[in-house]
């Protein structure tokens, strides 16, 4: 019997785009989908009615911030991260392999854990898969992650192969550690830039038959191509009828390159912390407001767009920035966020009428070289 999780809706005709759909204790994810980021149980400046407001189905949330500040035994008494944040829809928690390796102090790895400095007090904390699953079953979110060993790139190839082993060794640590049936556990391929280590990586995972599996340690600063050439050798070695999750990903650009071989699923900073520092996502190209050029600009940031931003005119919101108020980080922050998932959205229908390639020569081409250059 097939897995109710996860349903494949559509596959477009002329590339690997997919149309599907996942079923959550806390409501349904229509895929391609977009996370916006809650590290800290809170997608920032953004209250979750107007959170939900933009479109947005699902977000993420951050295991190893949670588990230090404020503790997962505080979160589950209050109710858990739905009811500790007051988000009624679905959420996914990330393990914290990524936070270990880019913010711990004097991290240490071995077979059984990650040793490390907390960021926040200096305390010795220690990680191992079986306490990452139990960390993420109090915080209760609907689907988690296993805990990988991620490293930096470039590295060695035996460094990134003993990364390999060992984040499949603790998948399936985490796999046996499980307790509650109500979540859904994804694993994590690693393997670096490394072709055949990437296929390794998937092949051993899908033996293991996790309800969903993510790819894990891009864009941490290697050329795009190179992204899309390790997702291209990779998806393929993937279970066709299980959710596949790029993980902090990324530009618009980003999205359908990656849509466009077969990933269903992102999480990214790049909309929220864009939108911070004044910087909106519109179809026809970033937009940077605090351009002397949108000084006296009475037009909305993007003509058609529903959001709170754009009922204000460019020049204002330019002023909001340019004296300080914290209201234009918050405005631009929904404007990027509801962007997002419209174009999220758009890529669903383009997936389901077999014109998903013909909406990404059409955005593509209109985008130019505008949205490579919208990393902040």
């Amino acid at each position: 019997m097939s897995d109710p999780f996860f349903r494949l809706l559509h596959i477009d005709k002329q590339s690997g785009a997919r149309r599907g759909r996942l079923v959550t204790p806390h409501g349904l994810v229509e895929t391609p989908a977009f996370m916006p980021v809650g590290t800290q149980g809170t997608v920032k400046g953004v209250m979750p009615a107007l959170l939900r407001a933009t479109g947005t189905q699902m977000i993420l949330a951050n295991t190893y911030h949670l588990m230090l500040r404020p503790g997962e035994d505080v979160v589950a008494e209050l109710g858990g991260l739905h009811g500790f944040a007051c988000w009624p829809g679905p959420i996914l928690t990330d393990s914290g392999g990524f936070q270990i390796f880019s913010l711990a102090k004097l991290t240490r790895v071995d077979e059984s854990a990650a040793v490390f400095r907390s960021h926040v007090d200096g305390s010795l904390v220690e990680l191992s898969p079986e306490r990452a699953v139990s960390v993420q079953e109090a915080l209760g979110a609907d689907i988690i992650m296993a805990l990988d060993h991620v490293i930096a790139l470039p590295a060695r190839r035996e460094a990134v192969l003993d990364a390999v082993r060992r984040s499949i060794r603790w998948a399936e640590r985490c796999r046996l550690a499980q307790r509650r049936g109500d979540q859904r556990l994804f694993a994590i391929v690693q393997g670096g830039l490394e072709e055949d280590l990437r296929i390794h990586c998937a092949r051993e995972l899908a033996a293991m038959d996790f309800p969903g599996y993510a790819v894990g340690g891009l864009s941490v600063g290697e050329p795009p191509a190179e992204m899309y050439r390790i997702l291209e050798v990779t998806t393929p070695h993937l279970p066709n009828e299980k959710p596949r999750y790029l993980m902090g990903v990324g530009r618009p650009t980003d999205l359908l390159e990656a849509v466009r071989r077969g990933i269903d699923l992102f999480d990214c900073v790049m909309p929220t912390r864009n939108g911070r520092n004044a910087m909106a996502f519109t179809h026809a190209g970033p937009i940077r407001i605090r351009n002397r050029r949108y000084e006296r600009d009475a037009r909305p940031l993007e003509s058609g767009c529903a959001c709170p931003a754009c009922q204000f005119p460019r020049a204002y919101l330019r002023h909001l920035f340019m004296a300080k108020e914290m209201l234009g980080p918050i405005l631009l922050t929904l404007h990027n966020i509801t962007y997002y998932q419209r174009l999220m959205r758009e890529l669903r229908d383009a997936i389901a009428a077999d014109r998903f390639l013909e909406y990404y020569r059409e955005r593509t081409a209109h985008w130019g070289s505008a949205m490579g250059d919208a990393s902040g």
